[in-house]
């Protein structure tokens, strides 16, 4: 159950939006424009956006350029995780997940089987961490954007959210790089 610590200060983050697509521009790109008008209806910031064609290697590098980008906190991608032969999203960018997230994905077929059924299954939406960034690439549909926002990424990118949340544990993500001296796994 979702539910918002009013004591607490909402944190605004920097997030960027990219639509996978061969035939969308920003005029028509209904997805990215939900995605956009939900993170900035929520407080967060649109830091960047994109249309990058079906292609693992422009879309990988779109992202890895968004992950290099200090203020980016979270990538959000929209399309391309079908199956048909265009459909590369997953394969493009979870090579560059050092941790997935594999709950995301688990979620968000619950949320989508409530709405479309047995047909959530052609769907490979996915989501990883990599040097801090979170990255989470949902369907092409603006239907889909809206589930995975309003079921999921609404709660755990809000510092609010109790019992946990994405947001609050940012600053330890990259512990291992500064050398924090765990060695816990």
């Amino acid at each position: 159950m979702s539910r918002i610590d009013e004591s607490l200060t909402f944190i605004a983050i920097n997030i960027a939006v990219m639509t996978v697509s061969n035939t969308r521009q920003l005029s028509d790109d209904k997805s990215g424009d939900t995605l956009v008008k939900l993170l900035q209806a929520s407080g967060h910031k649109l830091a960047d956006r994109a249309i990058v064609k079906d292609d693992i290697g422009a879309i990988r590098a779109q992202v890895q350029n968004w992950i290099d980008t200090p203020n980016i906190d979270v990538v959000l991608t929209t399309g391309g995780t079908g199956f048909t032969g265009h459909d590369v999203t997953p394969e493009a960018i979870q090579p560059l997940f050092e941790k997935e997230i594999d709950g995301f994905s688990t979620i968000f077929h619950m949320i989508s089987f409530d709405k479309i059924g047995t047909s959530t299954i052609q769907s490979r939406a996915c989501a990883g961490l990599s040097h801090g960034t979170y990255i989470f690439c949902l369907p092409g549909s603006p239907g889909a954007c809206k589930d995975a926002w309003n079921g999921i990424l609404q709660w755990q990118l809000d510092l609010r959210h109790r019992p946990c949340n994405f947001i609050e544990i940012m600053p330890r993500l990259e512990e291992h790089r500064r050398g924090s001296g765990s060695t816990n796994g």
